[in-house]
Order: structure tokens, then sequence, then C-alpha cells
């Protein structure tokens, strides 16, 4: 398995662990939590910690104990988000941005009104953005 592959399950694990409503920091919390509800061999906090860093990537058992408890795709955990599907030439979405760097006039409307908000709203709209899209490419219908 290429070194880039477990790296990039690390990633979707973080990104699954920040959406959990307990805070998970450590690999020692990683392995506690998990342990708590994998009923087959418990990991060490050594184990957890290969899976934060890449080092290693889960079995297919342990992976479904994961998929239960942060709520996302098994397939996302694994492999990331399913390969957009090819298009049509010359069909667009509505809303879908004209080309490179060009934006609707809905996009242009909400991100002049994002301009005038305050910083933190800002933050807080961004993130709320970031969640939404997130959610897609976990669960993409």
């Amino acid at each position: 398995m290429p070194t880039n592959e477990k790296h990039e399950f690390a990633e979707r694990l973080k990104v699954a662990l920040k959406r959990t409503p307990k805070s998970i920091q450590t690999a020692t919390q990683l392995a506690h939590e998990f342990n708590l509800r994998h009923t087959n061999e418990p990991i060490t906090p050594q184990a957890a910690q290969k899976w934060l860093s890449g080092a290693a990537k889960p079995t297919t058992d342990k992976i479904q104990t994961l998929t239960d408890w942060l709520y996302v795709s098994a397939h996302w955990l694994r492999n990331g988000p399913p390969p957009a599907a090819p298009k049509k030439p010359g069909t667009k979405r509505p809303g879908q941005a004209l080309g490179k760097g060009e934006l609707t006039e809905k996009e242009a409307r909400i991100l002049s009104r994002l301009r005038l908000l305050s910083e933190h709203q800002a933050f807080l709209v961004a993130e709320l953005v970031e969640q939404l899209a997130l959610e897609r490419e976990i669960w993409p219908n």
C-alpha cells in the first residue's frame, strides 16, 4: 500500500474525529474511545498513533467500527470521495461557475454579502460551508 494512501486515510480520520461531540486530541484518547466500541481485539495507543500519523491503516473490521462510531461511509474513510461522474460536454448545473475564476451572479452576490460580515461572522460562514461541503463529500447523495 503506498504511503500516500495511508497519509490520506490519516487526514480523513482526523477530519471525522473533529466532527465527534467528544473531543479526541490524542492517540490514547482515540484508542480508548475506539476500544469501547470495538468487540474484537483492542488497539493500543501506539496503533492509534500509527493511524493518525499515516504509518498504518486499520483492518476492515476496525474500519467498520470507526465508520459506525464516526458516522462516515466506509468508502470515504478508506478511499476518500468517489470520483466525480464524467460530465457531458456543454452541460452545467444551475449556479455553476462559468469558468475558472468566473462567478455566477448568485455567487458574486453571496461573496459581496460575505465581505460585509465581521471577521468572526465570516469565519463562522466559512466553517459552515466547509462542513456542508465535507458532508457532501462523505455522503454524496
